[in-house]
């Protein structure tokens, strides 16, 4: 099974790949897809769009892990990551794509164990869970791969670790 996770963004998103075999995580690949910020958002919208669908093609997942917009300060950046998030929803539609979505504290949780962890600890886990030789850089690729981890963790236990607290 090949899980993509997606830390959605209209200007940097995050993506990470893992091909699960039994009781094993491997990372096939990571990275972001980034827009120009002096692009028009329609036009920034067709770019991740395009993007996305090349690494659909390319690692063909089965399901998605994508991040639920959350908290923002800034309600016009939340309303164009809103955006970017309904792009990635549409274009996994339109291919029949399994997507399910995760909170940014369900992620940390099934990774570091702290639902409040920091951004460092995240990285620092992906690399010691995956056995990468760097950190996962950027955050954004860090993130996309703690959520194809935090999938494959759910589909493994069948979902019971989001029981044991549920401050999601």
């Amino acid at each position: 099974m090949i899980i993509l996770g997606v830390d959605p963004g209209y200007g940097i998103l995050g993506y990470g790949v893992l091909k699960i075999e039994g009781n094993r995580f491997h990372h096939l690949a990571h990275g972001v897809i980034t827009t120009p910020k002096n692009l028009e958002m329609h036009k920034r919208l067709l770019m991740l769009k395009e993007r996305f669908l090349k690494i659909i093609e390319e690692f063909e997942p089965d399901e998605v892990a994508l991040e639920e917009l959350f908290f923002f300060k800034n309600v016009k950046t939340a309303l164009k990551v809103g955006e970017a998030r309904g792009v990635i929803l549409l274009t996994l539609a339109e291919r029949n794509i399994r997507v399910e979505e995760y909170t940014p504290y369900q992620v940390k949780k099934a990774v570091t164990g702290n639902g409040k962890a920091r951004k460092g600890q995240v990285q620092f886990m992906m690399k010691t869970l995956l056995n990468l030789e760097d950190i996962p850089r950027p955050d954004d690729a860090a993130d996309a791969l703690a959520l194809a981890w935090c999938h494959a963790a759910h589909r493994k236990t069948g979902g019971t670790w989001f029981d044991q607290n549920k401050r999601y």
